[in-house]
C-alpha cells in the first residue's frame, strides 16, 4: 500500500522497528533515507529521524542519491534538530561522476561524507565485458534486472576505453577492479565504497584497493582514456521516489 514506501513518519518508524526485530538488536549505527520523497514534507522526515536518534534506535542519519539542494535543506534541519546527519550514498565511479559538480561541494559544506555504490560500474570496470562480444554467461549483463542497470555502460566505445585502462592498472600493480575502487577512494569526500561482492574472493581482491594512493599523473591518464564517455550531468543525481 501507499504507506509501505517513502519517508513518512509512519513508514520510517515501521521500517526501523522491523529491521531491529529481524537483526535482533536494539539499535543501528547508521539509518539512511533511500531516495528523496517528494510526497512527504522534509520536516516530517527529519523530525522522525530526530526522534529515533533520541530514542537510541539509530546513532547516525544519512541519505542516498539526494541532490545538492536536498542535502543542504536536510543538513539545515539536522542542525536545528541537533542530530548527526553524516552520510550520502550515491552511485560513483570512473564512468559515473554526476556528484562531483554539486553534491560533493554541498556535502563538504554540511560535513557529510559519501558512501559510494557501484564503484566498478556494475562490473564494467573489471574489464570482463569486451566490445563486440556477448557478455559472459551468468554475468550481471545477462540478468534481466541487472541488464537494465548496466545498459548505459554496455557500448563498444565505453568497453573499448575500459580495455585501454589495463596497462595503467598493470603499471600500478592492480587489477582493473582494484584500480576502479582505488580511484573512487582518492576523492577526499568519499568515506567508503560498497563493492557489491557476490563471492568471498571478490571481497579479498577488492579490499586490496584500500590505502592505495594513485599519483595525479595516473588520474590524469585515466581521464584522458575515458574522455567523453564519462557521465557528469548533475541532473542525473535526481531520481525521485513517487508514491501513488
Amino acid at each position: 500500500g501507499p504507506n509501505d514506501r517513502g519517508l513518512s513518519r509512519k513508514h520510517i518508524f515501521e521500517s526501523i522497528h522491523g529491521s531491529l526485530r529481524r537483526l535482533r538488536t536494539d539499535y543501528v549505527d547508521l539509518y539512511q533515507a533511500h531516495r528523496y520523497d517528494h510526497a512527504t514534507p522534509l520536516e516530517e522526515t527529519m523530525t522522525a529521524f530526530a526522534d529515533l536518534v533520541r530514542q537510541g534506535k539509530a546513532l547516525y542519519i544519512g541519505v542516498s542519491e539526494w541532490t545538492a539542494d536536498q542535502i543542504r535543506h536536510a543538513a539545515s534541519l539536522a542542525r536545528e534538530l541537533k542530530i548527526p546527519l553524516v552520510s550520502n550514498q550515491p552511485q560513483y565511479s570512473m564512468l559515473w561522476r554526476v556528484i562531483e559538480a554539486q553534491v560533493i561541494p554541498a556535502s563538504r559544506e554540511a560535513g557529510i561524507g559519501q558512501i559510494v555504490w557501484s564503484p566498478i560500474a556494475q562490473g564494467v570496470l573489471t574489464g570482463k565485458y569486451l566490445p563486440g562480444k556477448q557478455p559472459p554467461a551468468g554475468s550481471r549483463a545477462t540478468d534481466e534486472m541487472g541488464a537494465k542497470f548496466i545498459a548505459k555502460f554496455m557500448t563498444d566505445d565505453v568497453l573499448g576505453r575500459v580495455q585501454r585502462l589495463q596497462p595503467i592498472a598493470q603499471e600500478v600493480g592492480l587489477s582493473l577492479a582494484q584500480l576502479a575502487v582505488a580511484w573512487v577512494l582518492q576523492n577526499p569526500n568519499v568515506s567508503s565504497a560498497i563493492i557489491g561482492a557476490s563471492r568471498p574472493e571478490q571481497v579479498r581482491e577488492n579490499v586490496k584497493a584500500a590505502g592505495v594512493r594513485l599519483d595525479p599523473s595516473i588520474l590524469q591518464r585515466i581521464d584522458e582514456v575515458l574522455g567523453e564517455v564519462v557521465e557528469r550531468d548533475p541532473a542525473k543525481t535526481s531520481s525521485p521516489l513517487v508514491r501513488p
